[in-house]
This record gives C-alpha cells, structure tokens and sequence, in this order.
C-alpha cells in the first residue's frame, strides 16, 4: 500500500517560484501549489513506504534551492 503525505513548504524570501518549480521535479511529488497563510507552499508526495517517503522528504524536498523549512503531514486510513 502506498504513503501519501502533504508537505507544508516554507521558502525563503522571493523564493517561491524558483522552489515550487523544483518540488514540482521532485520524484514522488505529485501535485504542489503556491499558497497563502503561514506556509508558501503545499506539495503531495507518494511513496510505497513510510521509509521511502522519509527519504523524499529529507533528502530531495528540503534539498530543493529556496526550501528553508517543510512540515510534514503523512495520511491514514479510518
């Protein structure tokens, strides 16, 4: 069964653009949008594991150039 988790993104200041675009590349991001409020953007990421999607998110999301700090919701099942 496959994780899926929204990521709220914070970027750095007149970084938005630049940093969605490269969540946006990121494999296993499957939609990521600008937003208003407290975060900048928001993205959606699978993977077929809690690891694997660990590793997105740490290693390749927070990686992106202009991404300063994410927050990490992962989905469940009721």
């Amino acid at each position: 069964m496959a994780v899926k988790a929204y990521i709220l993104i914070e970027t750095a200041p007149g970084q938005v653009a630049q940093a969605l675009q490269g969540v946006r590349n990121v494999c296993g991001v499957t939609a990521a949008d600008a937003v208003t409020g407290p975060y900048d953007l928001i993205a959606v990421a699978e993977a077929d594991d809690l690891k694997t999607l660990g590793e997105t998110v740490v290693n390749k999301i927070q990686a992106v150039a202009g991404v300063e700090r994410t927050l990490t919701s992962v989905t469940v099942e009721l």
